[in-house]
């Protein structure tokens, strides 16, 4: 696929049917190689083992690589025409929580901003009311998985799907639409995802950058990971539904998050849910969907 401005592997365009990412279908490539080398080479069994150990060496550092894009599309910014509006996009993971997700949708209200809250599956479903109040108030409601399994990104392909699908169903049932991307516990994608996304009609988002808030205790030196060189098109990570406490005790997002906010005011930035600022790249049906919700 071709990538455009404003992003930095794949645009926030619409979904196309699935095909394998390059470095897939060279692994798939390089697998067949090899057995058929060890077929009619037998003694070199050795080189063999060391060609597939460097192959599977390059799917790890990939799946370890939150923003980059050989395993897939990967929207890392905006589209051009959201730069353009001057509009970025603040993100929250890993909610809801019933004490730390209401206070930060105050704070959003209190500057006009919008975002974008990728929920766990089984937290929506504990706390249905905290996600019917993000979308009233004009958010978007996106998948991080049912229940934000820390060895997600070496699940098999039917464990993936059924961490995406339920998360998928649940969240669809109670925001009244389904979400239209998805982002891996922690950023750490399996080389069997795509696949499975592109059936679940979501897009891949990782972010320009991020402050780690979620095990940093530090608002001063967060904000200032998170507002370095901060430009129109900026995807931003933060987490509702985390326990991180400054040395005050006060939540770690809390903290940040009216910094973060009266920095974008001052410097003419927007934020806008995810599905506004690309709403012009989606499907017709999905757009549809974005504008209903």
């Amino acid at each position: 696929m071709s990538t455009t401005p404003g992003s930095n592997c794949a645009p926030a365009t619409a979904l196309p049917r699935w095909r394998p990412a390059l470095l897939i279908r060279l692994s798939v490539w390089w697998h067949a190689a090899v057995l058929i080398t060890l077929i009619g080479r037998p003694a070199w069994w050795p080189w063999v083992l060391a060609a597939l150990a460097a192959n599977h060496a390059v799917l790890s550092l990939a799946v370890l690589w939150p923003r980059g894009c050989w395993l897939g599309p990967n929207i890392t910014r905006l589209p051009v025409a959201a730069a353009t509006r001057a509009e970025i996009s603040l993100t929250f993971d890993d909610g809801p929580d019933p004490r730390i997700t209401p206070q930060v949708l105050d704070l959003l209200d209190r500057y006009g901003a919008k975002a974008s809250f990728f929920c766990i599956g089984e937290k929506a479903a504990a706390f249905p009311d905290i996600v019917k109040t993000i979308v009233q108030r004009g958010h978007s409601v996106e998948n991080h998985t049912y229940r934000h399994p820390h060895a997600f990104a070496f699940f098999g392909m039917s464990g993936l799907r059924r961490e995406i699908e339920a998360a998928q169903t649940v969240i669809g049932g109670i925001s009244g639409r389904p979400p239209l991307f998805f982002r891996a516990p922690a950023g750490f994608r399996s080389p069997l995802l795509d696949p499975v996304l592109a059936a679940c009609g979501l897009r891949y988002v990782s972010w320009t950058r991020r402050g780690y808030d979620a095990v940093r205790r530090d608002p001063p030196q967060i904000l200032q990971r998170l507002t370095r060189d901060l430009a129109a098109g900026d995807v931003l990570v933060l987490h509702d539904g985390t326990r991180a406490r400054t040395t005050e005790g006060v939540p770690v997002v809390l903290a940040v998050l009216p910094r973060l906010l009266e920095h974008l005011a001052a410097h003419g930035l927007k934020s806008v849910a995810l599905p506004t600022a690309c709403g012009d790249h989606l499907t017709p049906a999905l757009t549809a969907a974005a504008a209903a919700a």
